[in-house]
């Protein structure tokens, strides 16, 4: 029988090697799903990524035209107001360019002195509007499926990856945040023309090989050359939907530069009070015997 020291060394050599092994397995994808699931996501290199990352000003300036011209067509943005879209660490568009663009807008508002509703003009401090006037009216436009809200979507959307993937991942330094982001990437990119042999669409669905059960009722959003960039940016769907993604994600956490910022902070205050707390240990018990 196997003495607790040596059950031990065996435990501690297995962890040990599970830790030790897992940046060179976590390096590739996962093993491939089986035909009735939806295959991982591919990862994509995000400028948000990691301890040190930030949003791309530009990218997201980019993102939000997709967003705009495609994206709004059908979903709604319920928490995002005209206003955001000059914050910090976000597109970061000028004051007059977001009166601008919420003057392009027509919003309800009301009741008036003869308690009737109109519109009037948008304001920097109205929220995004939707085209249509409720579920039912949107669902009706397209097929029967509601359309998600996109204002947390990209928080809201993860990837499953199983033992020892999630260890590794949950490390300080390497931590994967961006799981929605890159779904989203791959969602947008994952159409068939048809569906593979032995599946039936039916009515308006389509095939996606990253949605849950690849049946999607919303048809392929972006095409190559469907968008002008005034910035030079490649004119591609990968490079739109890349960058929808980043909106979104920015969306969904608007304050991640901030955060990270007092985080670096927060780490620099423990580490003088751990020096602090060493220092008085030592010298309370430097003339104790031991």
């Amino acid at each position: 029988m196997l003495s607790r020291t040596s059950l031990g060394v065996i435990a501690a050599a297995f962890f040990g090697a599970v830790l030790i092994g897992a940046p060179a397995i976590a390096a590739d994808e996962a093993p491939a799903a089986s035909a009735h699931e939806a295959p991982i996501p591919p990862r994509n290199d995000w400028s948000f990524a990691g301890f040190f990352g930030k949003y791309d000003q530009e990218q997201l300036q980019r993102g939000f035209q997709v967003f705009r011209e495609v994206c709004s067509n059908c979903h709604s943005a319920k928490h995002l107001a005209f206003r955001n879209l000059a914050d910090p660490g976000g597109p970061q568009f000028s004051e007059a360019q977001v009166k601008a663009l919420a003057a392009q807008y027509k919003i309800k508002d009301g009741p008036n002195d003869a308690g009737d509703m109109f519109e009037r003009p948008g304001r920097p401090s109205d929220y995004w509007p939707w085209n249509f006037a409720n579920d039912n009216a949107a669902r009706t436009a397209n097929g029967g499926g509601l359309p998600p809200d996109m204002s947390v979507l990209a928080k809201a959307r993860g990837v499953k990856r199983g033992f020892p993937w999630f260890i590794f991942e949950a490390l300080p330094g390497v931590a994967y945040q961006e799981q929605g982001a890159d779904y989203i990437v791959a969602l947008m990119n994952g159409y068939r023309d048809n569906a593979p042999a032995g599946e039936k669409l039916d009515g308006a669905q389509n095939w996606n090989d990253y949605f849950p059960s690849h049946k999607i009722l919303m048809p392929k959003p972006l095409s190559d050359g469907q968008i002008t960039y005034a910035d030079g940016a490649p004119q591609t769907a990968k490079q739109y939907s890349q960058d929808v993604a980043a909106f979104l994600m920015w969306m969904a956490e608007p304050k991640l530069d901030q955060r990270k910022k007092t985080g670096f902070r927060v780490l620099f205050v423990l580490f003088i009070l751990t020096g602090l707390l060493y220092a008085t240990k030592k010298r309370l018990w430097s003339n104790v015997a031991h």
